[in-house]
């Protein structure tokens, strides 16, 4: 194949809130004039920024762009619950614990988190926008204690600690009486990921890369011992072309039929008050991921990391036209409005400043798409939801691969099957999104 062109451009329902809580920043430029290059990273996010990092450590000198299609940090980078996780956490299990080798995927996790490390390190990120915190696993129900209780022996079972906290530790770390137990693990990094993006953007653009901002590929071709490549403005010609884009992956003619286009909402709440604060009492900064995967994810922030609020996430739905309806938020921030206010009923009924749909890209055999496509283009794609880490291990990975190195990154990756081929769109679309409301509905206490 030596022409891809986009069959679709992202689409983006409600505000990136984590980047609206930041200061304003300038864009970044367009690509408005023709370039040549060795190296194009098309796409902006985790993996995007990690290969385009990666590519000035293995390739010195090297010529770089990075081609994002709306502003850093504005897409999935921007919308996601900034959990970058060490530990194995399958969205498809029942209580995260994985199906294949935990030991080697927390050993590729933890390259992720020290690669990402350094680079806050060397670019000088914020560091409350990479904090080290842990996290904690929140069991509202005796089914989801029991999740916790299996998770737990899972990770003993690999030598890896965990910490059981009681209902009376829940409600003093997060204010909240709604859980019954909790299962803290101390390897999670909380990120402010728009603060993170924005910090590898202008790192490296120290270095010497250059990031365009809303300039969005329409496609590329082969021509002659190069990959041209078509923005709405300009056209870059690059040696090699690395495609960062998740999902949109399938935009661009590859995995076709196999990629599972999912949606989950969040809403944030207004920055709280004294009285507010006072009112809600617990931890300044906590993160809990649901028991259940299905569950409810929630975070507070604090005026280190965009204003002291509450961040609630829930409700999955499957579009396989990669984007969400209106009334698809809608239902969801209903749906958070009362988790939020079960949760915190000393705060029922405060306005929720952002609501937002973010992107997530699933294989049915829980796989990436990260090799060479062919000669001189290489995907690090489709991170099963686990955008954060998984996206800078498959944007090192193609790094790695197109610069010829070899790695236990790449090694991992390339060894994967295939995925798996889905089930024609109409029975994919209603039987994924019957089973997701059932599974929402088992864990609606979570």
């Amino acid at each position: 194949m030596t022409t891809y062109c986009a069959r679709r451009l992202p689409v983006h329902l409600g505000p990136a809130a984590w980047d609206a809580i930041l200061p304003p920043r300038p864009l970044g430029p367009e690509l408005d004039h023709d370039l040549t290059v060795d190296f194009a990273v098309i796409g902006g996010g985790f993996a995007g920024m990690a290969a385009a990092r990666h590519l000035t450590q293995l390739a010195p000198g090297a010529r770089i762009a990075v081609l994002e299609a709306g502003a850093v940090a504005e897409g999935a980078s921007g919308r996601n619950s900034g959990f970058m996780i060490d530990l194995p956490h399958d969205l498809a299990s029942e209580d995260y614990a994985g199906s294949g080798d935990d030991r080697a995927v927390i050993a590729l996790n933890r390259q992720a988190l020290r690669f990402a490390a350094a680079a806050v390190e060397d670019y000088g990120i914020d560091r409350n926008f990479f904090d080290p915190a842990g996290k904690i696993n929140g069991a509202a129900s005796p089914a989801a204690d029991a999740h916790n209780a299996s998770y737990a022996r899972h990770l003993s079972s690999l030598g890896e600690v965990s910490e059981r906290l009681d209902a009376h530790q829940m409600q003093e770390i997060t204010g909240s009486a709604h859980y019954l137990s909790g299962l803290y693990t101390p390897g999670t990094v909380m990120l402010q990921p728009a603060g993170y993006m924005r910090g590898m953007a202008d790192g490296l653009r120290r270095d010497g890369v250059q990031v365009f901002e809303r300039s969005p590929v329409t496609g590329f071709s082969r021509q002659g011992g190069a990959w041209a490549v078509a923005t709405p403005k300009a056209r870059l010609t690059a040696g090699k072309v690395i495609l960062t884009v998740n999902g949109h992956l399938e935009s661009f003619g590859q995995a076709r039929g196999r990629l599972m286009h999912l949606f989950l909402f969040a809403t944030m709440t207004r920055e709280l008050d004294v009285d507010a604060l006072a009112r809600v009492g617990g931890h300044p900064r906590w993160g809990i991921t649901p028991s259940d995967p299905m569950g409810t994810t929630m975070r507070r922030i604090d005026s280190g990391q965009g204003g002291n609020r509450i961040i609630t996430r829930t409700c999955a739905v499957l579009r396989s036209g990669m984007a969400a309806s209106p009334a698809d938020l809608h239902r969801a921030a209903r749906t958070m409005r009362r988790k939020f206010d079960s949760r915190f009923p000393q705060l029922a009924g405060m306005a929720m400043e952002h609501s937002w749909a973010g992107h997530l890209c699933l294989t049915m055999n829980g796989v990436a798409v990260m090799g060479e496509i062919e000669n001189g283009v290489y995907s690090g794609c489709v991170q099963n939801g686990l955008g954060t880490a998984r996206g800078t291990l498959t944007g090192i990975g193609a790094a790695e691969l197109a610069c010829g190195v070899q790695s236990d990154i790449t090694r991992h990756f390339t060894t994967e099957a295939a995925p798996t081929r889905l089930p024609p769109r109409p029975v994919r679309d209603m039987g994924a999104n019957a089973v997701l409301r059932w599974k929402e509905w088992k864990a609606r206490a979570e």
